[in-house]
């Protein structure tokens, strides 16, 4: 019977060993994806803002008002 017992207390702590390594791994693995596709959602959203900023200062009236103000500028401190 002690034989027994020691076996299933084996088995027990075994097990208590195995899950608690097996939800570390599974924390580590969720929590990097996780903060993966944080990252990306970011430097994805900071391209897209910089591709709109850029395409609306450098389209139509507002490019032109630019190239005359750095033209006046430019003659203006010759």
């Amino acid at each position: 019977m002690g034989r027994f017992l020691l076996g299933a207390v084996a088995v027990v702590v075994g097990l208590f060993v195995v899950g608690a390594i097996a939800t570390w791994l599974f924390h580590l693995l969720f929590s990097s994806i996780f903060y993966l596709i944080v990252g990306a959602l970011v430097v994805g959203g900071a391209i897209w803002l910089y591709a709109r900023a850029k395409r609306t200062i450098g389209s139509g009236r507002n490019q032109r008002r630019i190239e005359a103000a750095a033209a006046t500028w430019r003659q203006r401190n010759r």
